[in-house]
């Protein structure tokens, strides 16, 4: 890189190199733009490196161990079965999150995106510098897309550090705590949790409101809470944290609930109750970009801020902090620079938690289709009835469709249970199209298969069931 106090000249810059920059790179260099990247951290983002797939993996895991240690219903028995940690972690990392980030450098420079690695710092709305080991460079662009992303949030009397971790920290452990209290039962506290009960933890999760997993409906968490009592994780719900001491062995954790306080000692406490967007130290504010009071930037359908020239997507603008969220904005916010007359719709996004069993929902809940003016009905077919989820042995759950009264049109979708993240999908293809239940019900599914079941509950819902 050449370095100097000359501006260098770019078409389009993205800022971020996560799930919402990298897309948003190759689909701006796909429309013909001349695209450079500029990542401070690694490539990937949160997501392919501290977030959604090192999790996954580790949940993966979990399972793996828990069906070692008890398949005896198949008629499965193995003996001393043992979990060497520092080789899961070792896999996680070397094998599944290094071969995603490096496919991500290759498909970059496969689409010919030139990648600055370096700290970004807006001077004005066409001009932004670098700073990076070797110095700094100043830069003037034609467009931009921020896609910075977000970090955990920080509480007070719980700072990081040592045995007080964030969600990054819980990933990167080198052992698996005897005993692990967790502040905060939203999806991510709850993924991990469940996680490490797994593998062998004592589970503690101390939750604000009244249930764990608050944006999910209630039937579907009396699932996972159900699941979690037979874990033996423990879950206070109505919980105020107060306070954790780091005693270098262990960490004692104070909290209130039900006006008593209490106190847990603990190996570590990991503190998820939510993220922060990355939008301070960018210098936003001297390019004249609005915000909102809670550092989000504010956008238009097409993800451009109040300054044409720049575009901001992902964890940075209102909205769930959603992977695919941003990956979806990303494509939207590229194709607009390039004249293209598209806008977001997020009436198709789903929501997912990876607990056990899984949890997705995409479209309207019932109650949220009544208010917003639509006359529904909703209709739920039991994985029980599934083929597939019997032979699985994993038949807690089901699939439940929202549709309109009068011509049965989909709008809603929550399904629980076993491979709820990859079921979901074909309801939100079907949202997405404007289908109706009769369009599902008349699409052929492979027998046994767990996306039956959403061909079933179309059944239901037009009311011609063949196996409820």
């Amino acid at each position: 890189m050449v370095v100097g106090d000359f501006a260098l000249e770019l078409d389009t810059v993205v800022i971020g190199a996560g799930p919402g920059g990298y897309v948003a790179a190759i689909r701006a260099s796909q429309m013909g733009q001349k695209v450079a990247i500029i990542e401070r951290e690694y490539i990937g983002g949160v997501c392919l490196n501290v977030g959604c797939i090192p999790s996954k993996a580790l949940i993966s895991a979990g399972h793996k161990y828990q069906d070692a240690l008890d398949s005896d219903i198949f008629g499965v028995t193995a003996e001393n079965v043992t979990l060497d940690f520092a080789k899961t972690q070792d896999w996680k990392d070397n094998t599944v999150v290094a071969k995603l980030t490096g496919g991500v450098k290759g498909l970059l420079k496969k689409n010919k995106v030139e990648i600055i690695e370096g700290e970004a710092f807006f001077n004005d709305e066409h001009t932004l510098r670098v700073i990076h080991e070797d110095g700094a460079q100043t830069y003037t662009f034609n467009n931009a897309i921020v896609a910075t992303g977000s970090r955990p949030i920080e509480i007070k009397g719980f700072k990081f550090g040592g045995r007080i971790i964030d969600s990054t920290g819980g990933l990167n452990l080198t052992e698996v705590p005897k005993k692990l209290v967790i502040v905060g039962g939203g999806v991510i506290g709850a993924e991990l949790g469940g996680a490490y009960a797994n593998l062998g933890a004592e589970v503690i999760i101390l939750e604000g409101s009244p249930q764990i997993l608050p944006t999910f409906e209630k039937d579907m968490v009396r699932l996972v809470e159900t699941s979690f009592k037979k874990k033996g994780i423990k879950v206070v719900t109505n919980a105020m944290a107060k306070e954790a001491v780091d005693n270098g062995e262990g960490v004692t954790v104070t909290y209130e609930a039900n006006g008593k306080e209490e106190k847990i000692d603990a190996d570590y406490v990991m503190v998820t109750v939510g993220r922060r967007p990355n939008t301070d130290d960018l210098g936003l504010e001297v390019a004249g970009i609005e915000m909102n009071d809670r550092g989000y930037v504010i956008v238009d359908e097409q993800g451009r801020t109040n300054i044409k020239s720049i575009f901001a997507i992902g964890d940075i603008v209102p909205g769930a902090a959603l992977a695919h969220k941003a990956s979806y904005e990303a494509k939207i916010a590229a194709e607009a620079i390039s004249g293209k007359p598209v806008a977001v719709d997020y009436i198709g996004m789903p929501a997912v938690a990876f607990t056990d069993p899984e949890l997705a929902t995409v479209g309207y809940t019932e109650k949220e289709a009544k208010e917003a003016g639509l006359d529904v009905k909703a209709v739920k077919f039991p994985l029980a009835g599934n083929g597939r989820a019997l032979s699985l042995n994993q038949t807690e759950g089901f699939v439940r469709l929202v549709t309109t009264k009068n011509d049965n049109v989909l709008v809603g979708a929550q399904v629980a249970g076993v491979s709820a993240s990859d079921v979901i999908a074909e309801l939100g293809l079907a949202i997405e199209s404007g289908m109706n239940a009769e369009d599902i019900a008349l699409t052929i599914h492979s027998h046994p298969s767990l996306a039956e079941a959403a061909m079933d509950a179309a059944e239901l819902a037009l009311g011609l069931p063949i196996h409820a």
